[in-house]
């Protein structure tokens, strides 16, 4: 390695670092300080006592969020939102590398080009200067402009998979660039190879790029292994671009897949032990090779796959519609602008890069749109995202040399540069800090504290909202917080595991209705065996379904002698799954709404209770922006506001106007545009008169 190959080395790492610092200290700064919602808690609990999170288990962050978890600073939440904060400042700075790496490949093929021309003479860019230009800003921005898109940025402040899953892809991306710019440079007579003054193997001398990388992704695939397995005609398209069909009739191919194989074996073996010491979150309790299959392979998702052009064609404009807003504002995505000038200039220049990156997006495309989820299917872009970033790199490299060419003074190129690397990230700074800033976000803290504060002593929550259970989790397992409430997620009662969570956090319940549990936990194991079977046979189905009810009913009943039952308003809405349970709660109990809850009582008479101070941080004061497809709009926010309403009513029933009146103030403080609550308080300020 010579003295130049030395210092442009030290530029990248120096740059490198400089996105790396940047970004840490942006994510610090507006890292949520909380649990937050979603699979945020959930996460927490896993990691926190080395369990087995929900399929396909995400080994290595488990394991590597354990570590976090033990950082003797802060809560243990906001230890592990830190963790995303490093993985994701360490993926802006690795994405910062492999830019340069391709930039430097690039002008290989520049040169190399003009050899072939005889183009001899001296160059304005061929200057060493303005080379460096070429490599190191481009590079620069692209790192920047990763750090600040909307997608990363979120993951980097919140306890999710997505920062460390995108930092392992980049990883893969730039031992494979290293290596296809090591060999082109071989080939050329460039660098090492000139040194040595011979062209060497790049098979003896670069395969431990390849290795490495082979190495990554094996490991990567016990994170998300749908995103990273999605990369591998990427990775097939530098290899036959840069090595031909012969290596991939070679021993170098299988040499690199059991390698792969070797890191995929090694950190899944961890599902079965952590299983097996049956940890508080055991999801799915994957000890045999069936289960661990099927909690590898995400059995219970499979249903959100869809292939028709109807669900395929409205998961694609929904795509368009949040990459626009990824980069910046959506009505000037400037950063998007300069990527599709870099997508043309790759074309140009390195046909290699070019298919790399469209291989990304294509196959990215092609699984996110027929996969119709809610809450994160912005993260299965994060692949495109890279491929975005990284064009809009090349596309920096095309404004640099665009103003290399001209007969400009010579200056002029430097400042192009520094518009372009300020400009382009800034306009994604700008756009997304105002949704990204979370270091006020307490909003699922206050979530499960006024569901708390609505609860009596051992009483008994059932709920179908993930946004309640997955924080609830958190707080009564990491945080010891209201063990006496008995937290029960209909949904996850079909799943037999849970039924082993039940038995550790409240076994008076699990006794208490023992007799019917038996009955449907039998049913629930043959059911997981073989699904089909049921589907096939009515009778089954109805054997189960009935048994469920029967469950349901009876854990109601036992508990409601001991402690009062509430009810989340979600179980209120009746569909084909849950809608006998609904129908037989509405026909035995009177719902009466406290809080952000409704209690079940057994007689029609009124039940007064104390009106409760509903903290609401984040909602309506300013503090948090959100999307109109944020978690908040879609679910947390119609909580609040309807059960407000529901509160004002069921008081404005009993002629307590004043209180109602308060309630539906409420409402209106967090949305005044709610008719219903509009029309309440002003029923309700006209009685008053009245009296």
């Amino acid at each position: 390695m010579n003295t130049g190959t030395i210092a442009a080395f030290r530029a990248e790492l120096l740059c490198a670092g400089m996105v790396f610092l940047a970004a840490l200290l942006l994510y610090s700064w507006t890292l949520a300080p909380t649990v937050t919602l979603i699979d945020s808690g959930e996460l927490i609990v896993a990691a926190h006592g080395l369990g087995v999170a929900h399929p396909p288990g995400f080994p290595l962050w488990v394991m590597l969020a354990h570590l976090a978890s033990l950082v003797p600073f802060g809560n243990v939440a906001v230890r592990v939102n830190f963790s995303s904060a490093v993985f994701a400042a360490l993926t802006s700075a690795m994405l910062t590398l492999v830019v340069a790496e391709l930039m430097i490949t690039a002008s290989y093929l520049t040169i190399s080009k003009r050899r072939k021309r005889g183009a001899h003479q001296e160059k304005r860019t061929e200057n060493s200067d303005i080379g460096r230009l070429l490599v190191f800003a481009p590079a620069l921005a692209a790192g920047l402009v990763m750090a600040f898109s909307r997608t990363l940025w979120f993951y980097a402040t919140v306890t999710e998979v997505y920062a460390l899953n995108t930092l392992l892809i980049l990883v893969i991306f730039f031992l494979m660039v290293r290596w296809r710019r090591c060999i082109v440079a071989d080939r050329r007579g460039i660098g090492t190879a000139m040194d040595a003054g011979r062209i060497t193997s790049a098979i003896t001398n670069h395969d431990s790029f390849l290795y490495a990388a082979a190495l990554v992704f094996g490991l990567a695939l016990g994170v998300h292994h749908v995103t990273v397995a999605l990369i591998l005609p990427a990775l097939g398209v530098i290899v036959y671009r840069t090595e031909g069909l012969r290596f991939f009739t070679s021993r170098r191919l299988i040499y690199a897949a059991l390698i792969s194989i070797g890191g995929l074996v090694a950190v899944y073996s961890y599902l079965p032990l952590a299983a097996s010491r049956s940890p508080v979150i055991n999801w799915g309790n994957p000890r045999s090779l069936r289960e661990i299959w099927w909690h590898v392979t995400g059995r219970q998702y499979q249903v959100f796959l869809s292939f028709t052009p109807k669900i395929i064609g409205e998961q694609f404009v929904e795509f368009c519609r949040i990459a626009l807003r990824e980069f910046g504002v959506s009505w000037l995505p400037l950063p998007l602008v300069v990527a599709f000038a870099g997508f043309a200039s790759a074309f140009k220049r390195d046909r290699t890069t070019f298919w790399f990156l469209l291989f990304i997006v294509i196959a990215d495309l092609a699984y996110a749109v027929s996969y119709e989820i809610a809450e994160d299917k912005d993260a299965y872009y994060l692949p495109t995202f890279i491929s975005i970033a990284i064009a809009a790199g090349f596309g920096i490299r095309w404004l640099i040399q665009l103003a290399v060419s001209k007969r400009v003074p010579v200056g002029r190129p430097y400042l192009v540069a520094a518009i372009a690397v300020l400009l382009t990230p800034a306009m994604a700074f700008i756009g997304n800090w105002p949704f990204n800033n979370r270091r006020h976000y307490f909003i699922a803290h206050d979530y499960v504290e006024n569901l708390f504060s609505a609860i009596e002593p051992n009483g008994l929550l059932l709920t179908l909202d993930w946004q309640v259970a997955s924080p609830m989790f958190y707080a009564q397992e990491v945080e010891q917080r209201r063990r006496d409430v008995k937290v029960v997620d209909i949904n996850l009662l079909r799943r037999s595991w849970y039924f082993d969570y039940l038995r550790h956090a409240y076994p008076g319940l699990i006794e208490r209705s023992r007799e019917k549990i038996d009955v449907f936990v039998e049913n629930l194991r043959e059911w997981e065996r073989d699904p089909g079977a049921f589907t096939r046979n009515e009778a089954l189905t109805q054997r189960i379904s009935a048994a469920f009810e029967e469950m349901i009913q009876s854990i109601v009943t036992n508990e409601n002698r001991l402690a009062p039952v509430y009810i989340t308003r979600d179980l209120l809405f009746a569909d084909t799954v849950n809608g006998e349970l609904t129908r037989w709660l509405t026909q035995n109990y009177q719902l009466v709404p406290q809080g952000l809850v409704f209690s079940l009582t057994g007689d029609q008479s009124f039940h007064d209770s104390r009106d409760l101070r509903i903290q609401t941080r984040g909602l309506a004061d300013g503090t948090l922006r959100f999307e109109g497809d944020d978690v908040v709009n879609l679910k947390v926010l119609p909580v609040y506001t309807s059960m407000l309403i529901n509160r004002g009513r069921y008081l404005a029933v009993f002629n307590l106007h004043e209180r109602a009146i308060a309630a539906f103030k409420q409402a209106l403080a967090l949305d005044p545009d709610l008719a219903a609550a509009r029309q309440g308080l002003a029923e309700s300020t006209a009685k008053l008169r009245n009296r």
